[in-house]
């Protein structure tokens, strides 16, 4: 066993020391295969077709010239393909995307919906012939456009009710010294992650086997067997790496267009988007309307605060963006109103993303916090010091742990805060103005069921099977670490498995909740084990297999609020001759629960934060209100922060053990994404004094403003 100093606390075992990944070399080396790139023998290529219009009904599918061209198989569509249930609900509580169950029906919800499967011998005899394919439309007119005023929104609960509220809201603004009205948008954002939606299908001996892309091959494997009527005994899914997920890698119309193709030919089928698809396929984060309204007295103490968010979704499935949700954790106030509001339009169905609701609402909500603190004159820090709740604001349940408090004493004074100049507008480096923001964050750490099974070999190793995902996290990794810990032994003698169906449910790679869920099952699996082992058990060749269920464990947990937080500070550079913004540094503190490994726990949190950069700046998806479509969905034409736009940028943890976890995690996942992009606009307001309340923050937007005189303020 071995012993590390983190200069927090004496580290003993493997658990929060800094090792590098298990399966890092069969990475680099291209050993470690993608669910694309894994041979089948006599693998037939599938290729999807999706619609030109944005409404309306397929006419006609001219399939008997594309079946004669050289390699063709099949084409499946809504008048040949098997039919699919899709009344159900699914793992995560919720009935499936529609989108998913292809070929249905003639009905054309959105531009880029499926409409047809060709099939072929290679991939590029699939893509030809599905561009040859001639699909005609009876087109019908569609409405794809988003305002915070539509009469036709509705509140939606989603995974949160729709609304929560306790005081006189009136009253709270009426006797407020200050009172902050604004509203803030946020644009549609899609996941683009590195490796696409990847998929191949085949029956074997009577069972479906799928090889996957996916943030949970029980949940796949549990959505597949409701579709398709089968036993999820017959249904073996298989993920074993994935490149990058963020939310978008659940059941999508890749699997089952693989499956049904499988199912019809008789033999594997692969079917993978190509990047543009993925824009129409692979959901994304809804663009978003906001409204804070703030009532504070004249030290910054909150008397009201309200905040109502609103978000598209498609007409055929209904997802909520929770932007509200941060607003429910963070801020208490005697009168305290949210609300999470829909509206059905004629667009693909958006989905998780990374943060899902934290990453919008809380640009929204610190950013109004910041106005307040300004108008108030109290320091940012400060003011969000003073608003510290005791318990939860809307549930009123004890914190698990609450450090936010030191997350901003640390980052405040690594950063420098104590120097900053408050006033706007004041600090110049050449043609450049500078400024510096700050913000706060917070994110859910729950914990799913899920099960786990540990084997003691004869040769002295062990051997852990668990249905985990590691979608670039670092997750086998820290599982390796976990166990050996819980064993007694050193990493080298655990072997992990992971991404398998077969291993028995396990919670998805989601909601920053899936190490601290699988930890929970290893723990506890590793403990009976050792617990054998120490009683002279001997070990037969098969070996010694210990499993656990952690249902009953989570099912007695006390009811509290658990959350990761964070300190957010940026500093920008604006160069208002061009409207160029560039950040020249940042840094995020947080209280993240244990790490376990420090080298992969940075690097997701580096991660959210180099997307926190990316959404105040860059990312942007515009939608065609006459095609229904998106302008340029590609990596060309929709823009994310590259090495060039983070010079500098840190990230650290202060202590924050999970009291009630048994390893004390929380999650790090996607902690790093909220507030960091209200932490660059607000350092954006600070070098300039305009508040810009639009994502992204582009150079036209910052040319359109007017720069106000030295120390002035104005809005964008």
């Amino acid at each position: 066993m071995s012993t590390a100093t983190t200069g927090r606390t004496t580290v003993r075992g493997a658990v929060g020391t800094a090792h590098t990944r298990v399966e890092g070399r069969d990475k680099v080396t291209g050993a470690a295969r993608y669910a694309g790139e894994i041979p089948f023998a006599d693998l037939a290529h599938g290729w999807l077709v999706l619609s030109t219009v944005a409404r309306g009904r397929i006419r006609s599918i001219g399939t008997d010239p594309v079946l004669g061209m050289p390699g063709v198989l099949a084409v499946l569509h809504h008048g040949n393909a098997p039919r699919v249930d899709t009344d159900y609900v699914g793992m995560l509580g919720i009935p499936p995307d529609p989108t998913a169950a292809v070929f249905q029906n003639d009905r054309v919800p959105h531009a880029g919906w499926p409409v047809a499967l060709v099939v072929a011998a290679t991939s590029e005899q699939a893509r030809e012939a599905a561009e040859a394919l001639v699909v005609t439309y009876d087109a019908e007119p569609h409405d794809v456009t988003l305002t915070a005023d539509r009469p036709d929104a509705y509140p939606a609960d989603g995974h949160m009710p729709a609304r929560t509220g306790k005081g006189d809201l009136a009253a709270g603004l009426a006797a407020s010294a200050v009172v902050v009205d604004e509203e803030y948008t946020t644009p549609e954002e899609h996941h683009s992650m590195m490796e696409p939606h990847a998929a191949t299908a085949l029956w074997d001996a009577g069972r479906l086997e799928v090889v996957d892309s996916n943030q949970g091959a029980t949940w796949i494997q549990s959505e597949l067997a409701k579709m398709f009527s089968l036993d999820e005994s017959s249904v073996r899914v298989r993920s074993e790496h994935v490149g990058g997920g963020f939310g978008s890698k659940g059941l999508r119309a890749h699997q089952v267009s693989a499956v049904m193709a499988a199912t019809v030919l008789q033999r594997p089928v692969r079917v993978v988007m190509t990047r543009r698809q993925m824009f129409s396929l692979a959901g994304y984060r809804s663009p978003t309307a906001q409204r804070v309204r703030l009532g504070a007295d004249p030290d910054g103490r909150l008397r009201a605060l309200e905040h109502r968010s609103l978000n598209q979704t498609s007409t055929v499935h209904e997802f909520v963006e929770p932007g509200t949700g941060v607003a429910r954790i963070m801020y208490d106030a005697e009168a305290h109103h949210t609300a999470n509001h829909v509206v059905r339009l004629d667009v693909p169905s958006p989905t998780f993303m990374r943060a899902p609701g934290e990453a919008p609402g809380s640009f929204a909500i610190e950013a109004a916090l910041d106005e307040l603190a300004e108008r108030c004159g109290v320091d940012p820090i400060e003011l969000r010091l003073r608003n510290e709740p005791e318990a939860g604001p809307v549930s009123g349940l004890p914190f698990s742990s609450r450090n936010l408090a030191a997350c901003f004493n640390e980052g405040a004074r690594r950063f420098g805060w104590a120097e900053r100049d408050p006033r706007p507008g004041v600090r110049r480096d050449g043609r450049w103005l500078l400024g510096t923001g700050t913000a706060a964050a917070s994110f859910q750490a729950g914990a799913a069921p899920s099960t786990a099974a540990v084997t003691a070999e004869a040769d002295g190793t062990f051997t852990v099977r668990i249905s985990a995902a590691d979608i670039g996290t670092g997750a086998r990794t820290a599982l390796t670490l976990i166990a050996a810990d819980a064993l007694e032994v050193t990493p080298e003698r655990v072997r992990v498995r992971i991404g398998d169906s077969d291993f028995g449910p396990a919670m998805i790679a989601g909601g920053s909740m899936g190490t601290r869920s699988w930890a929970w099952a290893i723990t506890i699996a590793a403990g009976e084990l050792r617990e054998r082992l120490a009683l002279g058990a001997s070990i037969p060749p098969e070996g010694i297999t210990v499993r656990s269920d952690t249902t009953e464990a989570l099912g007695a947990l006390a009811q509290k609020e658990r959350h990761s937080f964070g300190a957010q500070f940026a500093e920008v550079a604006v160069d208002t001759t061009t409207g160029e913004v560039r950040v020249r540094r940042m840094l995020g503190i947080f209280a993240a629960g244990r790490i376990v490994n420090p080298l992969t726990a940075r690097n997701q949190l580096v991660g959210g934060m180099v997307w926190g950069i990316s959404m105040a700046l860059h990312e942007e998806a515009v939608r065609d209100r006459a095609s229904g479509g998106l302008y340029g969905p590609d990596l060309a034409g929709y823009h994310v922060a590259t090495h060039a736009d983070v010079p500098d940028i840190e990230a650290d943890w202060v202590d924050d053990p999970d009291p009630d976890d048994p390893v004390g995690i929380k999650g790090v996942g996607e902690i790093g994404i909220v507030g960091a992009a209200a932490a660059v606009a607000n350092a954006v307001w600070h070098a300039t004094g305009v508040r810009h309340r639009s994502l992204p923050i582009r150079p036209d937007r910052v040319l359109s403003a007017t720069v106000p005189a030295v120390g002035g303020g104005t809005d964008a």
